[in-house]
């Protein structure tokens, strides 16, 4: 069993995105800068926040913090990024969701302008990476193509089951695996909550990618020996033995799935650095496109 080391590759990333950067400094070129929009004082959010405003730093990026408060209207909202989707010296920007019941997340994303949205959230980009054309993927989902292409996992011809079909994680996913390339190439089967008899299908699977946010659900029983296992799910479930009181715990049930797979992501360390790598790599990618438009 090979462990698929987030941890390690996100700072193998940043080490080659500062390398960018500093370039770009040397050529007296505008380094670039990631905005962050929080509503409210939602504290896994805040430290979510707090760990890509530091990542920014160490990478050679400006970065800018919002934080508005959980009373805020939709319009109060909208407002602000129409001031980012305006502000010339922001190459990129995220709202963090969740957002407060009283703000329809839809219309917050639909508002975002496509060529700052580097969480890839925007139906724009979303097409676009459907259709195969470049665009912003999703981080999380960026994050495990990179984790499956560093350690060059065979996915072309392979069976991958999805677990879960949220927009964020699970959907895109379900579509980079099957298209033409590498990662991809390969049979997607994707199920979710009214999918029945999913451990028939699992044990088929040479591939699992699990994002359903339930601790310990993928059983040792549930997969064949040998399959690629990625856990997305993260749950804090309570433990009195931590000095936190918490522990985090993933979808997999990873003390017994680890002696039958071959390659596995650990949580945390695993696809969670990898998230925040791949926003920085986008919002990259949002400066050079920027750059290439104006000259």
């Amino acid at each position: 069993m090979k462990l698929l080391d987030g941890k390690k590759i996100a700072n193998d990333i940043k080490i080659e995105i500062t390398a960018e950067v500093n370039k770009m400094k040397a050529n007296k070129e505008k380094v670039p800068h990631l905005a962050a929009v929080i509503v409210g004082n939602d504290g896994a959010s805040l430290t979510y926040v707090g760990s890509k405003v530091k990542a920014c730093e160490l990478v050679g990026f400006e970065s800018t913090l919002i934080q508005m408060p959980s009373t805020t209207s939709e319009t109060e909202l909208l407002k602000k990024i129409a001031e980012l989707n305006e502000n010339d010296d922001i190459d990129g920007f995220i709202v963090q969701l969740p957002l407060p019941e009283q703000i329809d997340t839809q219309k917050i994303l639909m508002a975002i302008d496509p060529s700052k949205d580097v969480d890839g959230f925007h139906p724009e980009n979303f097409g676009k990476m459907a259709l195969d054309m470049t665009t912003f993927i999703p981080a999380t989902p960026f994050g495990i193509l990179e984790l499956l292409e560093r350690y060059n996992v065979e996915t072309k011809g392979k069976h991958t089951v999805v677990i879960g079909r949220s927009h964020i994680v699970g959907r895109p996913m379900s579509i980079l695996m099957g298209r033409k390339g590498f990662p991809g190439n390969s049979t997607v089967t994707l199920t979710h909550s009214y999918t029945k008899n999913i451990a028939q299908i699992t044990t088929q699977a040479d591939i699992i990618i699990t994002a359903l946010g339930v601790p310990n659900y993928l059983k040792a029983e549930m997969i064949k020996d040998d399959a690629v296992v990625i856990d997305v799910g993260i749950t804090r479930v309570a433990d009195e033995t931590d000095p936190r009181g918490y522990r985090i715990t993933g979808d997999v049930d990873f003390d017994a799935v680890s002696k039958k797979a071959s390659y596995i992501t650990p949580v945390p360390g695993g696809v969670g650095p990898m998230t925040i790598a791949m926003l920085l790599k986008n919002t990259l990618l949002a400066r050079e496109q920027k750059r290439h438009r104006l000259e």
